[in-house]
């Protein structure tokens, strides 16, 4: 009998200790809202996915209107959190304190952009910086492939790229063109890249460009062009991107956290989650990660809620190292 009690008493308290861990595992509850980038969305997207395996009474929306349209409504309050593939602007910050929105800025992870080809494009396997000016620049009098080169199929190059309100947009006009914003009118915009993969895919004489992680999941569719700064044509690739040779198309893609939305525990767990998984989590959607370090430093950031930009200002344009800005107090 007491054998028999004893062996029931066992069961109950293991019985009652998972049920406990249960409850305590899924304790949280509430939404976070995400919305922006279209190159920082596959990470996102990730992170919503797994964090709520474990958190499941959490619910984490995840929209897609680009760093612009992410950024509009993040400045008044309506999101908790915004992608953004280039850092906030001057503009923004200033409507940001106009609405009482403070903030925390979290790099998460490298991204090159890609510039692709369709597959039957056996030409143009590499183009330089200054060529592909002249095809993206305001009143560009490039229509035919052969304006760029004679040997070149006398064919019209049909353009697909980012939308006015992609960071990848204003991130590829300024390095390319040499002013953000200042491109040529005539060619397929879209703020989601899967319509630029599947333009260009089908299309023998198109030419786009976007996130490399849309390259990555769309490859076998999809050719990229070796890109020439002038010191020899670079194909984008992770170890290319990482060590900064893919010239001038690399760079950090980020986060941006309403401070006051971080006081919901739903919120400050899921951020805590984004930065502790993504070493593991970013090459699984085609991004290079940080190192290590790197991510313990943002998380350092995120726990002491340093606010304000460090990457949006003049603090960045110094010779100082990722690890470095992300200790210093934003603006």
């Amino acid at each position: 009998m007491k054998k028999t009690f004893s062996i029931f008493f066992l069961f109950l308290v293991f019985a009652l200790g998972i049920s406990f861990n249960a409850f305590s595992e899924n304790r949280l509850s509430g939404m976070v809202k995400v919305d922006g980038s279209s190159t920082v969305f596959p990470i996102t997207e990730a992170m919503a996915e797994e964090f709520q395996r474990e958190h499941r009474r959490v619910r984490v929306t995840v929209g897609l209107s680009g760093t612009g349209g992410g950024m509009k409504k993040f400045v008044v309050g309506d999101i908790d959190i915004s992608g953004a593939s280039r850092p906030i602007k001057k503009s923004e910050r200033e409507k940001a304190k106009k609405n009482g929105v403070s903030f925390v800025e979290l790099p998460v992870a490298y991204d090159g952009i890609a510039v692709v080809i369709n597959p039957k494009n056996t030409f143009a396997s590499q183009m330089t910086v200054e060529e592909l000016k002249r095809i993206w620049e305001p009143g560009s009098q490039v229509k035919k492939w052969s304006d760029l080169r004679k040997a070149w199929p006398k064919k019209n190059i049909h353009l697909y790229g980012p939308g006015a309100d992609s960071g990848t947009f204003e991130y590829f006009t300024k390095a390319i063109v040499g002013k953000a914003r200042a491109t040529r009118r005539d060619f397929t915009a879209s703020e989601d890249d899967n319509v630029l993969v599947q333009g260009v895919a089908g299309d023998e004489y198109a030419l786009g460009y976007f996130g490399f992680a849309y390259w990555v999941e769309n490859q076998k569719a999809l050719k990229r062009v070796a890109i020439d700064p002038g010191t020899g044509p670079i194909l984008p690739s992770k170890e290319s991107i990482e060590d900064g040779s893919y010239r001038p198309l690399s760079r950090p893609i980020f986060i941006y956290v309403n401070h006051q939305s971080i006081q919901r525990p739903e919120v400050d767990a899921f951020v805590r989650f984004y930065l502790n998984n993504a070493r593991a989590l970013v090459p699984e959607v085609g991004y290079v990660p940080f190192e290590s370090q790197i991510y313990l430093a943002s998380l350092n950031r995120f726990q002491k809620r340093i606010l304000g930009t460090v990457f949006g200002s003049d603090l960045a344009k110094k010779k100082t190292s990722m690890k470095d800005l992300l200790s210093l107090k934003g603006k």
